[in-house]
């Protein structure tokens, strides 16, 4: 018996943001946030709102700038900072002081950086094919595949991005999901991709702000990057239990992201899935559901 998804419901944060959040499950037991990335919604946790909903209070926000929340037009409004004040305010808006965290692509880059600064707000953190923060900077100034592989960050960092997205009844956004160049996505079908087409409607530019609001992406020319930053590894170590799953045949973020690892994460397990993608959530909902319940009971 899956639990009941709400969704249309608003947090107004003391920030002065507005947030749109799915839950399920009953408000008072332990709260599971779910954390969307690029170019997704709430709805991406849909899997496993019905399952935790059971025995959790569960919830999904559409991230500032996605879907129905609110949408800064000022590219700084999408810096990392922001976006954990967000859930630090969200989290306590919906009465809790702490919280088990799922999280992936950009909301794991979110929570990875929360984790360092606000480590009393997890329970536990569950990152899904989302590097760490100082792991990716130093892959993005010194390996030559991983630039490669994030060339499409910089293109995403144009202006007028959004609107190439958009062309054509987002034929480039689907192309993301089916496959990014492998084949139809079996999970992306009709029904699904209507609702990735109503939450893209709504507007791209806010997604794409989170790109164009972080350094972390190719060097180029016009734009270090980050070559510019000094960042001092210490101040990436997390002491939150943190549980990785990696779906190992993700063509953006590949798994050598993984390499060095547990040097900022004391309490660490890694779960690798060879054949799964960067969309491993919708390819194997149930897979990645027992995972999160095997870690949840250790």
């Amino acid at each position: 018996m899956t639990a009941q998804i709400q969704s249309m419901q608003y947090a107004n944060l003391e920030n002065g943001t507005r947030l749109h959040y799915a839950s399920a499950g009953e408000k008072g037991r332990p709260l599971m946030l779910f954390v969307h990335g690029f170019p997704e919604f709430w709805y991406e946790w849909s899997a496993q709102l019905a399952e935790f909903g059971q025995d959790y209070f569960a919830v999904a926000p559409d991230l500032r700038g996605f879907n129905l929340s609110d949408m800064p037009a000022d590219v700084t409004a999408y810096k990392a900072k922001h976006i954990v004040d967000d859930l630090r305010l969200l989290i306590a808006h919906l009465g809790y002081e702490k919280a088990v965290v799922v999280a992936h692509d950009w909301g794991g880059a979110v929570c990875w950086n929360m984790a360092t600064v606000l480590p009393d707000l997890f329970e536990k953190l569950i990152i899904i094919n989302s590097p760490h923060p100082y792991l990716f900077m130093h892959a993005l100034v010194n390996d030559a595949a991983q630039k490669q592989s994030s060339e499409y960050m910089n293109w995403l960092r144009t202006p007028g991005s959004e609107e190439a997205l958009a062309k054509d009844n987002f034929i480039l956004m689907d192309g993301f999901f089916n496959g990014m160049g492998q084949g139809e996505a079996p999970w992306f079908d009709t029904d699904t991709r209507e609702k990735y087409h109503a939450c893209w409607a709504r507007g791209l530019s806010g997604g794409v702000n989170y790109y164009r609001a972080s350094p972390l992406h190719p060097p180029t020319e016009s734009n270090p990057g980050p070559l510019k930053l000094q960042l001092n590894p210490a101040d990436f170590k997390v002491t939150v239990p943190v549980r990785v799953i990696w779906g190992e045949n993700d063509k953006a973020l590949p798994k050598t992201l993984l390499d060095g690892l547990e040097e900022f994460v004391a309490d660490l397990q890694v779960q690798r899935i060879p054949e799964g993608s960067h969309w491993i959530i919708h390819e194997q909902p149930q897979r990645i559901n027992q995972l999160i319940r095997d870690y949840l009971k250790s």
